[in-house]
């Protein structure tokens, strides 16, 4: 492992109805964190459009794209010159009918590692996702990347330790979650403290549990009625939030995460050597009472 930290960046920003004009944003921020050094960028989630799930239109699946295809191919160029690893989520069109919610993996060297396919998929007010998004059938994947194994999930998944964990073993020492998670108005007096504490509590969780660093990188703006919380964070394996975002600003969040580090938090806290796998066959009902 190298004895050199990995230097990652996360976006947070705002979008608009203008998909080129959310990739050519995305592309000066991108440049930007290049410019100071960061090896792995991480977009948030679905950067190409607006959030539309918050209402149900057959007219938004017009939106989703191909992989390979415009988005992924104009980031495999980027990685390519800037010598970067990016991670760009956005809306799939897999087949007339079927759709995901998918983060592309591009190594440095602009070679498409594969794709990650949103796998928990809500079901709220404000957050149709079930009519748009069929869930994932790629599996829990991590890549080896030029700058380090990393793994990748989408928003619903932070929720579940399942997920970071299964991630983990598959040798991911950083997690990133790109995100697009809000307070609706009728909802933030009363909830949103508890909300936005609850979000960021449950990853820096799996972060200790798994001996990892967590990324996670939120959208900010107002759409429709939801209010984007911003906050992306990261945190190290003790779960200590090591940098945060602002709440409502386009914000760069640069970071060293110390891999070795991370292994050496595996080495006194063995939760991986101390796991009764032999116990866990009820982890797969739906509910064991």
């Amino acid at each position: 492992m190298s004895a050199q930290p990995v230097r990652i960046a996360l976006i947070q920003m705002p979008f608009t109805s203008d998909s080129d004009a959310n990739r050519a944003q995305a592309e000066v921020h991108i440049r930007e964190a290049a410019a100071k050094g960061a090896q792995i960028i991480c977009l948030p989630e679905m950067f190409t459009t607006l959030y539309f799930c918050m209402e149900q239109s057959v007219d938004h699946f017009d939106l989703a794209e191909p992989i390979p295809g415009p988005s992924s191919k104009r980031l495999q160029s980027l990685a390519r010159e800037l010598d970067v690893v990016l991670i760009g989520p956005y809306f799939e069109k897999r087949a007339p009918g079927i759709y995901h919610n998918t983060a592309v993996v591009i190594d440095a060297d602009g070679t498409l590692l594969g794709s990650y396919r949103k796998m928990h998929i809500p079901q709220d007010p404000g957050f149709e996702e079930k009519f748009y998004f069929t869930p994932g059938d790629l599996g829990y994947r991590a890549w080896e990347t030029r700058y380090g194994c990393i793994g990748v999930l989408i928003c619903w998944d932070q929720w579940y330790p399942e997920a970071a964990r299964l991630t983990a073993m598959k040798g991911a020492m950083i997690l990133f979650y790109p995100t697009a998670i809000g307070w609706l108005p009728e909802e933030k007096a009363e909830l949103g403290a508890a909300q936005h504490t609850a979000w960021e509590t449950v990853q820096r969780g799996h972060a200790v549990a798994n001996g990892c660093f967590v990324a996670a990188v939120n959208r900010v703006g107002v759409e429709g009625n939801t209010e984007f919380w911003g906050q992306s964070f990261v945190t190290n394996p003790y779960g200590e939030v090591l940098q945060r975002a602002p709440v409502s600003d386009t914000y760069l969040l640069i970071q060293d995460c110390d891999l070795q580090a991370a292994e050496d938090f595996r080495r006194i806290w063995p939760f991986f050597r101390d796991r009764r796998i032999d116990s866990y066959s009820g982890i797969t009902e739906r509910f064991s009472r």
